[in-house]
């Protein structure tokens, strides 16, 4: 006898439906799996053996076939355990078959029959309901992720017997239900808040540009000046995600295995050491994974001590910045991840900290100051918007009772510039900010009277500025228009885009 029962592939952050034949014949008793099985698949009779006995269904001893089509695409992992059950109890009639074909089923099996969770549930839903499938049966601990597609049904089982159950009587499971729209605006804020930082006024107003208009930003300063304390609350002052936002980033930690919740409402701050390989920072591995990059996705990418980065892991950086997505290409097929995060770098001026310090003097040999900062390539640092010295905080300022500008705030004027911009790019697809803009869109809202014009020229003579910069000088001023609710772009904002600009080329980069 033949059955069919339905999984689901994961590839990259989507999953495409897999159709699992099980045939039973009684000429033999071989089992195989063929359909380009990874090892976990392949190891997966024993497990299934000892849970179909451990809930006192019989195991077939006859000759078992288990197709996994299309043969073409590899499946990995544990999580086919369940369909492959399900099927060979179907196959051999101790289950009906009536439903079989309604549903797609994912989870892994320990030998008790347990079912253990999986990765990828929400993806799985997703391509489960734009396959027309009227449900999906999951882990009980899958089911709440699972349940943010609206539009299908969604069962969480605690074991196969349930499963079983299920399939002979689909009234003894009910649907997990979740109210998506409202846990998304039940979402609260505990970040740290920018009052709490004394003084920085410059570094609050460079932050505040970048958040406005999704640029990257270096922070160069010596130890204790507050670069770590300033990036960490610099999510507090980006808009709040929104609920496409937040389902993408979620199917991202739903692939990689790090997801703790139903649903991500906060945007991600993630700050890897700098140890981390440039596989773990940009994905990949044998079945590639999402790395830090993408898991920043729709949030903040925070590399503290860049230069003590190593310098292959930097320059993976470069396309993704641009790109906005990673393309990990393997001999079988291609997967994309998203990456459309900020990065925030923070770094010394030098290895002993205090180049350039008002009150201390910098201990570093002779040429020790520019062999460290080119650990940091030009390309690289062509493609972050603003660089921002970070100065020690005075005696009076730290201990002051002034009170500095809350988040909330900030967070208020950085929104309006947002919408300026969502109205400003709504015919345009796939760009949301200024940082986004192409060179064809950035000429046509970016247009420069004459003495904006002959400024930003001065300025790439003088400072020996690239393209490229120009380009981001042209992109922050806009921002800084925008955060002014300025029409047009004045000479004060090109002025002020430069200096955030030309921090490298006056202390550093000598």
């Amino acid at each position: 006898m033949i059955v069919k029962t339905y999984g689901s592939a994961l590839q990259s952050v989507s999953a495409i439906s897999i159709v699992i034949e099980v045939n039973v014949s009684p000429k033999g008793t071989r089992f195989s799996i063929v359909g380009l099985p990874g090892s976990s698949v392949k190891e997966s009779e024993d497990r299934i053996e000892s849970a179909i006995q451990n809930i006192g269904c019989i195991f077939p001893r006859f000759r078992t076939i288990v197709n996994m089509a299309p043969a073409n695409i590899r499946k990995e992992g544990a999580a086919y355990d369940l369909p492959i059950a399900i099927g060979l109890l179907a196959a051999s009639e101790q289950i009906k078959t009536d439903n079989l074909n309604h549903y797609t089923l994912m989870g892994e099996l320990s030998l008790d029959g347990t079912l253990l969770p999986i990765k990828g549930a929400l993806p799985i839903a997703v391509q489960a309901k734009k396959d027309g499938f009227k449900g999906i049966i999951l882990p009980l601990q899958n089911a709440k992720e699972a349940s943010m597609v609206d539009g299908i049904k969604v069962y969480g089982a605690a074991d196969l017997k349930e499963v079983i159950d299920f399939y002979n009587n689909p009234k003894t499971l009910r649907p997990t239900n979740s109210d998506v729209v409202n846990i998304f605006s039940q979402q609260n804020s505990n970040d740290p808040d920018f009052n709490e930082v004394k003084g920085q006024y410059m570094v609050k107003r460079g932050l505040e540009i970048a958040a406005a208009g999704g640029h990257n930003v270096l922070l160069i300063g010596p130890p204790g000046a507050g670069k770590t304390m300033l990036a960490k609350r610099f999510p507090g002052i980006l808009p709040p995600m929104t609920l496409p936002e937040a389902l993408e980033t979620t199917k991202i930690y739903s692939v990689a295995g790090k997801l703790d919740c139903s649903l991500i409402t906060k945007r991600p701050f993630r700050s890897p050491h700098h140890t981390i390989s440039d596989t773990a920072l940009v994905g990949g591995g044998v079945t590639p994974q999402p790395g830090e990059i993408s898991l920043a996705h729709n949030g903040v990418l925070f590399l503290d001590e860049l230069p003590e980065f190593k310098r292959t892991v930097l320059e993976v950086m470069r396309q993704p910045i641009e790109e906005r997505k990673v393309t990990i290409s393997r001999a079988s097929y291609t997967a994309d991840f998203p990456a459309g995060f900020m990065l925030i770098a923070s770094m010394n001026p030098c290895p002993c900290g205090y180049f350039n310090h008002p009150d201390r003097s910098c201990s570093c040999p002779a040429g020790a100051v520019q062999r460290y900062m080119r650990k940091i390539s030009g390309p690289l640092m062509d493609r972050i918007d603003l660089h921002i010295e970070v100065t020690p905080v005075s005696h009076q300022e730290l201990t002051g009772l002034s009170t500095s500008e809350s988040s909330n705030k900030i967070r208020e004027r950085v929104i309006a510039a947002r919408n300026i911009q969502k109205q400003r790019f709504n015919r345009h697809k796939g760009i949301y900010n200024n940082a986004q803009m192409h060179p064809s869109l950035l000429k046509k809202v970016s247009q420069l009277d004459t003495q904006c014009a002959d400024l930003l020229k001065k300025a790439m003579q003088t400072l020996n500025l690239s393209a490229r910069a120009y380009d981001r000088i042209l992109k922050v001023s806009r921002t800084i228009a925008d955060l002014a609710q300025s029409e047009h772009i004045q000479s004060d904002h090109i002025a002020e885009a430069i200096q955030f600009r030309s921090l490298d080329r006056e202390n550093y980069w000598m």
